[in-house]
């Protein structure tokens, strides 16, 4: 079975593939001229060069394919305009070029983002039914990319996957909270509640959607299970890695320029004005009921765990 992924030069993208060639899959990735091939170089995949901005590029790529996973995004840009040009047009180009070159094409799988769905008011995690809230340019522009590939909902079978936050080997947005610990401070604004994946996890649950009809036109959270404080993130991490940390209380009203700041000196790091409308809520909470139910999604990895085969990796590779 031929499968196409985008972004699989990326955190995710690359575990999906690594995932996708163990399951046996012939797995072909679109990268683009600037891309950093270091975590897929090993692996016995195909490379294409192009990208969802240019059409030309996508009609070769598609030839043949069974499956295409699209996880190609920006997480984090320094204009509004660049989130909507590639989370919403690089999307759409995509799953047309998928309609009009594929036939008989058995899944088009859209990874998304729980940012579509915006924060949960109450504290309930959310279920795919509520209607989307983004508060970040970033969730729009992916509500926008969600938008894309419903319009073909009646033909292409298609299923979105909006992860929480994920975490595991090779991802640099937990790497800074883990070097903030060490350093022995942490940013806080108040007491907050996450739904998290382990990565290994989420790419099991993508690729177990295209191996059952149930999933096809379904939209599914996938997480852990269970509800985490910042603060039960901070101290896992803690543990882990032998040291204590200080709180740094950062008033809310001030957040946006501290990120401000911290976007100049880190280059579109995790801490950036976009990111702080989310970080503002209290609660990135969703449920995986809709996912255990259609396709037996079991996730295995808790927390401590998690932080631990995150931190062996960071230790061994050097980044720690």
């Amino acid at each position: 079975m031929k499968v196409i992924v985008t972004g699989g030069t990326g955190f995710i993208g690359s575990h999906l593939v690594e995932e996708l060639v163990l399951r046996g899959y012939s797995v072909t990735c679109l990268v683009r001229s600037t891309s950093n091939l270091q975590w897929i170089e090993g692996f016995p995949v195909c490379m294409v060069q192009g990208d969802c901005l240019k059409v030309e590029t996508l009609k070769d790529l598609l030839i043949d394919c069974d499956y295409v996973f699209h996880l190609a995004g920006l997480t984090r840009a320094n204009k509004t305009d660049d989130f909507y040009c590639t989370n919403a047009s690089g999307t759409e180009n995509l799953v047309e070029a998928v309609f009009k070159y594929v036939s008989g094409i058995k899944r088009f799988v859209h990874v998304s983002t729980l940012a579509v769905a915006g924060p949960s008011n109450d504290g309930v995690p959310l279920n795919v039914d509520a209607l989307p809230a983004p508060v970040s340019d970033y969730g729009k522009s992916k509500l926008a990319g969600e938008m894309a590939v419903q319009a073909y909902k009646d033909r292409l079978p298609i299923t979105i996957i909006r992860p929480p936050a994920v975490y595991g080997p090779r991802d640099r947005d937990m790497f800074v909270i883990f070097k903030m610990i060490r350093q022995g401070i942490f940013p806080y604004w108040g007491k907050s509640y996450y739904s998290l994946i382990y990565v290994e996890d989420l790419v099991k649950g993508i690729v177990s959607t295209i191996e059952t009809d149930k999933t096809i036109g379904g939209t599914y959270y996938l997480s852990d299970l269970d509800i985490h404080t910042n603060e039960d993130i901070a101290d896992a991490i803690a543990e882990e890695l032998g040291c204590r940390y200080v709180k740094i209380k950062i008033p809310k009203g001030v957040m946006p320029v501290v990120a401000a700041i911290a976007c100049k000196l880190m280059n579109k790091g995790i801490i950036n004005p976009d990111k702080i409308k989310e970080l503002t809520h209290p609660y990135w909470l969703c449920n995986s009921e809709e996912a255990a139910r259609d396709f037996g999604f079991e996730p295995k990895t808790k927390l401590k765990d998690g932080i631990r085969w995150t931190a062996n990796w960071y230790k061994i590779h050097k980044w720690l």
